[in-house]
């Protein structure tokens, strides 16, 4: 649809409008203005996908009809901040069950926050509902489940833009453009992405009684339902396999699409990892604790390792990428990044990461704001919504989104059977290996079932 209209009487703010001008021409050098507000629903009200809901919200005209959750509470706030945001200061309609938002709601716009576990059903169910769809990463918990996802995107003639946001990152389109696409550091044949934060939650709550205004069944859904033991949100849920892949779905993936992306790599040709719970043996937790992962390609591997105890290599970069050349080295992070030539003589550079305070203000007010990604989130909508107008693939293409994801869930794989595992995409197996083939796509909880992907 052609939904944009240029406004000279406006123009956006800050990184975002570099950033815009820089991708989208036109888009930005003002304030797309479309014939009518977007029509947005968020699914899963809790912190991530209030703050991408809320990036949108800053660079277009929208209008949030509809917002769901199973934990009614959560859900009764999210309308209330949504309401103070809104130009019209309605309250969306409130729901429970998101199958029942998309029936009644006519929607442009779907925002898929939920937890992991869920994102392949609510992705499907709102293309398949009409909308265009902004779905957090990891796509998926499966692999199977990300070429479904593919499948319905294309299916469906929706634009689906995953939340690869460092695609959008200022500092970093900068280093690939001006370090990596000028050559500066030559032939590349090494890269290490990492992350060492102490950011595996671990204990051992008793198991209670689920609260009324929590519907644990619904936030369960296809996933299996363990013992309740207190609310899952923020970081409880990721601990579990049930409902995700560990650290590596969560942190490598960011880093190893920007690698890919950075240096234009498309799937492997091998997975191989190892690793486990090697000192955080006290807790319920059963994600690792300590996980190495290398991703090869021809002359080039990728290789992940984290940690989520001890103290990281370099305290400057405990979270991000490292990229070797043969004339120089990148260190980057959502902070920033410096490139350092081989060359003692040559010019280091340095830049750090873009923040917009001054230009957004609300952002000082708003609850766990990552402010350091708020200006990539509002490009990733930015480009989301030109590729929407123009019919094309945004630059986090549901396709890029579940290569990485996929290659990540591999590298899991890999992790459990002890061997390194080679996947082709036109089979969807994984070459010579029926055992690993048969894991990849994991069984779903009655009465959801996987014949709801297709």
């Amino acid at each position: 649809m052609k939904n944009f209209n240029i406004n000279r009487r406006h123009f956006m703010k800050g990184a975002s409008a570099a950033l815009a001008m820089s991708t989208f021409g036109a888009y930005g050098l003002d304030l797309v203005n479309p014939a009518r507000p977007y029509r947005v629903a968020l699914i899963g009200t809790g912190w991530y996908g209030k703050s991408d809901l809320f990036r949108l919200m800053q660079v277009a005209p929208v209008e949030v009809v509809a917002l769901c959750d199973p934990d009614r509470n959560q859900l009764t706030e999210a309308g209330r901040l949504v309401a103070a945001r809104q130009k019209s200061r309605k309250t969306p309609k409130l729901y429970g069950d998101y199958r029942q938002l998309l029936k009644e709601n006519e929607l442009d716009i779907a925002i898929v926050g939920s937890p992991d576990h869920w994102h392949a059903l609510q992705m499907i169910d709102a293309v398949k509902a009409g909308a265009h769809v902004y779905v957090q990463k990891p796509i998926s918990v499966d692999v199977l489940e990300g070429e479904a996802m593919v499948a319905a995107g294309r299916k469906y003639g929706k634009t689906v833009q995953v939340g690869t946001q460092r695609k959008s990152t200022p500092h970093l389109i900068q280093a690939k453009k001006e370090i990596i696409d000028k050559g500066l550091l030559g032939k590349v044949a090494h890269v290490e992405m990492y992350c060492y934060y102490h950011m595996r939650n671990n204990g051992n709550p008793q198991v209670q009684a689920v609260p009324d205004y929590f519907d644990y069944e619904m936030w369960t859904g296809p996933a299996p339902l363990r013992p309740y033991d207190g609310l899952p949100h923020t970081r409880w849920w990721r601990t579990f396999e049930e409902y995700g892949n560990g650290i590596m779905g969560d942190m490598c993936i960011h880093m190893f699409d920007t690698a890919r992306w950075m240096l234009d790599l498309g799937w492997p040709n091998r997975v191989s990892s190892e690793g486990g719970i090697y000192v955080q043996k006290e807790g319920k937790s059963n994600i690792p604790d300590t996980q190495t992962a290398v991703f090869e390609y021809n002359g080039l591997n990728c290789v992940w390792q984290h940690r989520s105890w001890g103290t990281p290599p370099d305290p400057e970069y405990p979270w991000g990428l490292t990229i070797y050349g043969e004339k120089g080295t990148l260190r980057m992070s959502t902070m920033k990044y410096d490139f350092t030539p081989t060359d003692p003589k040559g010019e280091k550079l340095h830049m750090d990461v873009v923040y917009e305070k001054e230009k957004y203000p609300e952002d000082l007010k708003e609850d766990r704001i990552e402010l350091n990604a708020a200006p990539a989130t509002r490009g990733h909508m930015l480009d989301f919504l030109a590729a929407i107008d123009k019919s094309s693939k945004p630059i986090a293409d549901i396709s890029e989104g579940h290569i990485s994801t996929a290659s990540c869930i591999m590298a899991n794989l890999s992790m459990k059977l002890g061997r390194p595992l080679s996947y082709d995409p036109g089979t969807k197996t994984v070459l010579n290996d029926p055992e690993a083939t048969a894991l990849l796509g994991r069984n779903y909880r009655g009465p959801w079932n996987r014949n709801m992907l297709s």
